[in-house]
Formats: C-alpha cells, sequence, structure tokens
C-alpha cells in the first residue's frame, strides 16, 4: 500500500497525506527516501498509531512525543535515541473523540468548520508543534488517518502563514474529495481487520465528518480571522518564535 492523498505544499517543504497503509519497513525506508523526508509529524492519538504504526528501522529514525505541561508551554521534543537521525518522527497526538465537541455531531459543512476551530482554540500549541520541524528546515511530512481534518487545519495554518490565500487553502483543502472514496475502503478494512466490531456505518461517505467540503473550510478561515487575526501571529501566541514564524514563508 501507501501514504495517500500525498502532495506537497509551501514549495515542497512539507508533504501532507495520510497514515502508512501497508507499509512494511522496507517499503517505509523506500517511501521517505524517494520523497527526501527529514521529519515526520504524526498527529494521531495513541489508540491510530497502534492500529497502522510506522515501521522504521531503529538506526534510521530518532523518535520522540511532543511533551506539554499542562499544555500552557511551548511544547519540547524527548529523543529516544542519541545517533544522528536520518528522520525525526515526532507524535504530537489529538484525538478527535476527546478534545472538543462529537465527531457524530457534524451534520453541516459548518459544523465541521466549527469542529476545527474548537481544536486549535483548545490545543493552539498543537499547530505550532506540528509546524516546528518545517520552521527548522526540515522536509516533513505532517499526516493523520485520512489526511483531511487535523492536517487540513495544521496545513491551512502553514499556507496562510507563508502568505498564501484563502483560495488556496480552500482548493487544497477540497482536494482531498478525490482521494475519499479509496481511503475510506483502506480505513474501514483496516479497522475491521483490527475491531472487527466497527460498524461499517463509521466509514459511510454520506457522513458530513468524512467529506472535504469546500464550505467547510471557508467557514473554518473566516472564524479563524475573526478569533485570531493572522495565521503569524497565531503561531507567534502558539510557541513559535519570530525566527520560526519567517521561515514558514
Amino acid at each position: 500500500m501507501a501514504v495517500l492523498n500525498l502532495r506537497p505544499l509551501a514549495g515542497g517543504r512539507i508533504l501532507r497525506g495520510s497514515q502508512p497503509f501497508g507499509l512494511d519497513a522496507a517499503a517505509t525506508s523506500g517511501f521517505l527516501a524517494e520523497h527526501g523526508i527529514q521529519a515526520i509529524v504524526d498527529l494521531r492519538s495513541e489508540l491510530e498509531r497502534s492500529l497502522v504504526p510506522w515501521l522504521i528501522q531503529d538506526h534510521d529514525v530518532l523518535s520522540g512525543d511532543v511533551v506539554h505541561d499542562g499544555g500552557a508551554r511551548p511544547a519540547a521534543v524527548v529523543p529516544a535515541a542519541v545517533a544522528p537521525p536520518v528522520v525525526e518522527l515526532v507524535n504530537n497526538p489529538l484525538d478527535p473523540n476527546a478534545i472538543a465537541g462529537s465527531l457524530h455531531a457534524v451534520e453541516t459543512p459548518e459544523d465541521l468548520g466549527e469542529l476545527y476551530l474548537g481544536w486549535i482554540k483548545l490545543r493552539p500549541e498543537w499547530v505550532a508543534d506540528a509546524l516546528r520541524p518545517v520552521a527548522r528546515g526540515k522536509r516533513t511530512l505532517v499526516h493523520c488517518s485520512l489526511g483531511k481534518d487535523r492536517t487540513g487545519v495544521v496545513s491551512a495554518i502553514a499556507l496562510l502563514a507563508g502568505g498564501g490565500s484563502e483560495d488556496a487553502v480552500v482548493e487544497d483543502y477540497t482536494a482531498t474529495t478525490l482521494s475519499l472514496p479509496t481511503m475510506l475502503a483502506v480505513m474501514a478494512e483496516t479497522w475491521r481487520l483490527h475491531v472487527p466490531s466497527t460498524p461499517a456505518a463509521y466509514f459511510s461517505p454520506e457522513l458530513m465528518v468524512l467529506q472535504s467540503p469546500e464550505a467547510a473550510m471557508r467557514h473554518f478561515l473566516a472564524a479563524f480571522a475573526e478569533e485570531f487575526g493572522d495565521a503569524r501571529s497565531f503561531l507567534r501566541e502558539a510557541g513559535l518564535t519570530a525566527v520560526e514564524v519567517e521561515a514558514l514563508r
């Protein structure tokens, strides 16, 4: 299999995509080398990571978790090894079921956009942590499970911070629509394999929470501007330095 829904942002400094469906260690090494990836920012919950882990050879990676002290201060990456890494793997989780609102309560595109806003209102540092490797010059893969929602929010703010237009953000977000049928089928099979009790309805493309409509991102962007102003100011308040924010241009 592969990382699906994969595409570059920010002149190729960021790749956004899905989780690594069906990649063994050899295929993973080939994928990382092919795309010149120097850091992976994994936005998934611990449960999601356990179902579809990154299979990276120990000598090829420096693993770490983003550590927060009460969610109030900038995070640090705690290394699990001292050897110089080929790839930095940063686990920066956000569990949509535990942070803000209910996924099952999303019925309209506006509900979806509001859900996104709720995540960053409660966890602004989560966005800063996701973009820190990019700001420090590493070609970075940012991903969640489908590469749609959590990845979409981080990508939107990265594009805005880099000077991109709202139309460019919307175009990037809605590009996921083409990949969704394949990804949902693969995701459903993955969950059936590991959690057989999962209802098939959880992966229905009819669910608004599993779509990527333009109106959802438009709503998020309008609400974000009203709440935070511009993306660079948001990232400064969220924990990036002025130098790091400037590096995202």
